[in-house]
């Protein structure tokens, strides 16, 4: 089983899931919430996280596991709660590669009518890390490129960075042309946001 998009994801996770990835200490680069909306509310509202059994195995572990197969103290009954809405059954996944930015990337996903079989935890964990390693930062980019990319960021014009620098304006041109290439990048801007984002500056 070989998990692609969204919407085969969903077609396993038919209650709900919940995708972070490449967190670093606060945020995650790119997050996908389809979980319940009563069930985030209620979540969130109680401030359930800190106390989340599935998402303390997260942060502790690497791989996949059943809910049903946590065996951390559950004192505000976090799961018995996420049953109340339905979220019955249900799978975390953790991946972390040892990227010198401390960032992993997790899942949780839920169904209401029967625990997830070996061959559908192992598609959705295979999803997960293949989507990690998607949004893992480039290492081709060059310091010339990281510079101007950095004063685009910090607001300078064209002319401004090419004084700087000591090089032409054409010189800035190309350097950022190769960048916003290899961070697939439409804009200058997006792809100076794209780097500050993956810590590269």
């Amino acid at each position: 089983m070989n998990l692609s998009s969204h919407e085969e994801v969903s077609s396993l996770a038919t209650t709900g899931y919940y995708i972070a990835l490449r967190v670093g200490f606060a945020f995650p680069l790119e997050e996908v919430n389809a979980l319940p909306v009563a069930w985030a509310e209620h979540y969130t509202t109680h401030r359930f996280m800190l106390h989340d059994p599935v998402i303390r195995w997260i942060y502790a572990n690497t791989g996949a596991i059943a809910w049903s197969g946590i065996e951390l103290p559950d004192p505000m009954r976090v799961l018995d709660q996420a049953q109340t809405f339905g979220l019955r059954y249900g799978v975390a996944v953790a991946c972390f590669d040892g990227n010198r930015e401390g960032q992993r990337s997790f899942g949780t996903f839920a169904r209401s009518d029967r625990e997830f079989d070996k061959l559908e935890i192992d598609a959705l964990y295979a999803y997960v890390l293949k989507r990690h390693h998607e949004k893992a930062p480039p290492t081709n980019l060059t310091n010339a490129e990281l510079e101007a990319l950095k004063m685009v960021k910090e607001g300078m014009r064209l002319k401004q960075i090419a004084y700087d620098l000591g090089v032409s304006e054409g010189a800035v041109k190309q350097r950022l042309k190769n960048a916003k290439t290899k961070l697939n990048a439409q804009t200058s801007a997006q792809a100076a946001a794209m780097a500050a984002e993956f810590g590269l500056f």
